[in-house]
């Protein structure tokens, strides 16, 4: 398990992952969209930044997002399917990057996620 914290900037949410960008990745690539900008706007609710628990085995608190599609290496990374928010139903579907793989050293089949400042 690891936290990450997210940070709205114009609009648009994106990781703050420096090691990403030091290890020659684009800062673009950390943006946050297709379904994940969504729900890191339902998590944070105004506030402009959140910090996120992740791990790959569940943990007390957190919810789980289960890989639904593997995109094509070119596209990288893949759909994620988060059915509970808090234990309450959302059924929200995501597209995770290959910033993902970094991250985690592989595409997860679930990732488990906990919010850490409400």
């Amino acid at each position: 398990m690891k936290t990450y914290r997210f940070i709205k900037t114009n609009g648009e949410w994106f990781i703050d992952l420096p090691e990403y960008i030091e290890q020659g990745g684009s800062a673009g690539d950390l943006q946050m969209v297709l379904g994940a900008d969504t729900m890191l706007d339902i998590m944070a609710g105004k506030a402009s930044s959140i910090e996120l628990t992740l791990g790959e085995e569940p943990f007390e608190g957190a919810d789980e997002l289960i890989l639904t599609e593997r995109c094509d290496p070119v596209i990288g990374g893949g759909y994620y399917l988060m059915k509970t928010y808090k234990g309450q139903p959302i059924n929200k579907t995501m597209w995770l990057c290959q910033v993902t793989e970094f991250v985690f050293g592989s595409l997860p089949e679930r990732i488990f996620v906990r919010q850490e400042n409400q």
